[in-house]
């Protein structure tokens, strides 16, 4: 592929606030739980700082790999917990766990909005194709292209995020919604199971292979609802 620096750029600036708003979430909603390991750690900040200096491999190097070879970004971050805490107070967990994909999908709904708004006032034109980045064209000059390619790919990659975190698979987020229905007598065990190396490897197995047809129909519904009237 040709590489375009003001697309890489914006690719760039896109993914790390969408993952440094996930993992600023999570340790927010820990933090306002009674958990302070995130807090003391400085992940309770949307200064990517922090977070590239737990997680510089998946923050700075495999995203810019990706799109150097593939053309769009991929990678991750974490925010550190206490599992005793985690142990002692289960469904705190699990909202913590959630408030990560929450961070996404505000993104996805403030981004919805943007581009339904230029749309409707004309900054934006409908585009000849669909795609992950366009989502909608410039409708003359390089700032709304430019607008265009940044709205695209925010809306995009976090409605991704969002649907991917949300699968109940370890160690995904979702692999926590359980914990908001279970007795607190059989949290703490299947706590422990789903925190097993061996399950969190087979649970990023499964989701990379299912995810594909599950955010299909995820992101047509999204679509629908965008240009629903257009």
């Amino acid at each position: 592929m040709q590489f375009d620096f003001a697309d890489a750029i914006i690719w760039y600036v896109v993914f790390l606030y969408s993952i440094v708003s996930h993992e600023a979430a999570h340790a927010w909603a820990s933090y306002r739980l009674g958990d302070d390991t995130a807090y003391r750690g400085g992940q309770v900040s949307l200064d990517p700082t922090p977070h590239v200096k737990r997680e510089p491999f998946g923050m700075v190097a495999v995203p810019i790999l990706s799109y150097i070879i593939g053309g769009w970004m991929i990678g991750w971050a974490s925010a550190p917990y206490d599992p005793q805490w985690a142990l002692r107070h289960p469904r705190r967990a699990a909202w913590m766990a959630l408030a990560g994909p929450a961070a996404n999908l505000i993104f996805v709904i403030l981004a919805g909005i943007a581009l339904r708004a230029g749309l409707q006032a004309g900054f934006f034109d409908l585009p000849s194709s669909l795609g992950f980045t366009e989502m909608v064209a410039g409708s003359g000059g390089k700032f709304a292209e430019g607008a265009a390619t940044f709205l695209s790919i925010l809306f995009s990659l976090n409605l991704l995020l969002f649907t991917f975190n949300l699968l109940p698979l370890p160690p995904l987020d979702g692999a926590s919604i359980p914990l908001l229905f279970m007795p607190e007598r059989l949290a703490g065990k299947y706590q422990e199971f789903i925190w097993q190396p061996a399950f969190n490897l087979i649970g990023l197995v499964v989701a990379w292979n299912v995810f594909g047809s599950i955010f299909g129909p995820v992101q047509l519904f999204a679509m629908r609802l965008l240009y629903a009237g257009l």
